[in-house]
């Protein structure tokens, strides 16, 4: 009989991504086998599958935290936005694409995808923990929503609402949250959860009989800001408003522009773990700097629309400078297809049919087509002498235009990005590189001046879920929690 217990929040970014991957192992270090699930997730922090699908990011880490392979039914509906519209991914594979009247209308076709994918994960595990998407207090979105109560009701399951103290108002967030939801949804919230408290707990003592005594529901515990949490993954681009806090010794600066539509922005995760590393995401408005280290442009989900975004920030004005100093320059996979000579889209596909003029800073051409490379990649790196792995997600064949290049990474015969052979510029379709140790500490090198790291990167991941699971066996009360779940084993 498998147990499943839903976690909903009372916003975006309120934690439910890191508190479910931490519940998540918490239960697999008492012996359980645990899937995560999500219905619906909305993001362009995309994760490759072994069998070739696209799941959310936040996903694949959660199924780390299982110490379980990922599969595209942890999150069977991706909405990856693209301007207006979202491309609708169903079980890892693109059906095509839409906005919310498109989701109203496939709504049932949806949900029953989203049912099957829960239904095969129950074959295997014995608990499943589901992550809800925004807040169930959207009620205006309520006729499509598959996500948050759309799926409990169906399913019967039993939710805790997670509230946010540090944005302020947490107390407004749950009783609002009640008041707005019908009783039949309100009876499947059996409790909250009130994470990243500052300071004395005890200060909030009170606040739960005001809350209890509003909607009823019992707290399941407060959990305090973690520093373990800063460690691992972040699903939404809201993460990169925040910045990174510098570190004591860094020496190494890295300069990445924040794209309108930057997908896959993890793949710095494991740069920032060094302690001589600094990522320095660039703003819109404000010029990219000339007196750092490097500059990588990142994947993008829009890769014409990114382009032209680039232009209006003045960043091509910005990037040309520093190739003229000689500054190394990195593009990865959307930002790989910006560094070249043009960028063709005969079909539309991005919306923006025709013929644009890249960057001119890597003698390549790209053109865009329907079929999407989905992969995992093993692949040999000719610069850096080594191997590295990671994964594909793109659209479109880019070819070299000129003899001044030379493969940088291939894998069989085909060649994921081309290097410049008079300039330190070079781009790659690989996402995920970086967190190979070998390689990371090869590619830093020529800026620190040895191979050494200290960082296990997946080792460091490994123990900040363990470090987040203590900390929730701590503050949260997770006997109840499992007794919960239990009781509406499946």
């Amino acid at each position: 009989m498998t147990a499943a217990l839903m976690f909903q929040g009372t916003g975006s970014d309120v934690g439910k991504s890191v508190l479910v991957a931490g519940i998540c192992r918490a239960l697999t270090n008492k012996g359980y086998a645990v899937r995560p699930f999500k219905p619906q997730n909305m993001s362009n922090n995309a994760a490759v599958t072994p069998d070739g699908g696209e799941i959310g990011r936040a996903q694949a880490l959660q199924a780390l935290a299982c110490r379980t392979e990922s599969s595209v039914h942890m999150n069977p509906v991706l909405l990856k936005p693209q301007g207006g519209v979202s491309q609708v991914i169903v079980q890892g594979q693109v059906i095509g694409e839409g906005g919310m009247s498109y989701f109203r209308s496939e709504k049932g076709t949806l949900l029953n995808k989203v049912l099957e994918s829960y239904d095969i994960l129950k074959k295997e595990s014995d608990f499943i923990i589901v992550e809800g998407a925004g807040s169930p207090a959207e009620v205006n979105l309520r006729k499509g929503d598959i996500a948050n109560m759309g799926f409990a009701t169906k399913v019967d399951i039993p939710t805790l609402l997670i509230g946010d103290i540090n944005r302020g108002g947490v107390i407004a967030s749950l009783v609002g949250t009640h008041n707005l939801l019908p009783s039949n949804e309100q009876k499947l919230i059996k409790g909250y959860i009130i994470n990243k408290f500052r300071g004395d707990i005890s200060l909030f003592d009170n606040a739960h009989d005001i809350i209890k005594g509003h909607t009823g529901w019992s707290s399941f515990g407060v959990l305090p800001f973690l520093e373990c949490v800063g460690k691992l993954p972040a699903e939404d681009g809201v993460a990169l408003d925040h910045g990174q806090e510098r570190g004591s010794k860094e020496r190494i600066r890295i300069a990445v522009p924040r794209l309108a539509h930057i997908a896959n922005f993890d793949d710095f995760d494991p740069l920032q773990a060094e302690e001589d590393v600094y990522i320095d995401f660039i703003q819109p408005g404000s010029p990219l700097p000339l007196d750092v280290d490097l500059i990588i442009i990142p994947g993008s989900k829009a890769t014409i629309s990114d382009l032209l975004f680039l232009r209006e920030q003045g960043w091509d004005i910005d990037l040309k400078a520093y190739a003229r100093r000689g500054g190394q320059i990195v593009g990865i996979c959307g930002g790989y297809q910006m560094l070249g000579q043009s960028i063709s889209d005969p079909e539309g596909i991005e919306g923006y049919e025709g013929h644009y003029e890249g960057l001119g800073l890597l003698q390549i051409t790209t053109t865009l087509s329907p079929e999407k490379t989905v992969k995992l990649s093993s692949v040999t790196d000719h610069l850096f002498r080594t191997q590295t792995s990671g994964y594909e997600i793109h659209l479109g064949v880019t070819e070299p235009v000129t003899e001044h290049l030379t493969p940088w990474q291939t894998v069989d015969n085909r060649v994921l990005g081309y290097a410049s052979k008079t300039d330190p510029i070079r781009g790659t379709y690989l996402h995920g590189m970086f967190s190979e140790d070998e390689f990371r500490a090869k590619f830093l090198k020529e800026f620190r001046g040895n191979e050494t790291s200290s960082v296990n990167y997946r080792q460091s991941l490994d123990n900040s879920l363990n470090e987040l699971a203590e900390e929730i066996e701590t503050y949260l009360d997770m006997d109840a929690m499992i007794e919960l779940a239990k009781g509406t084993a499946l």
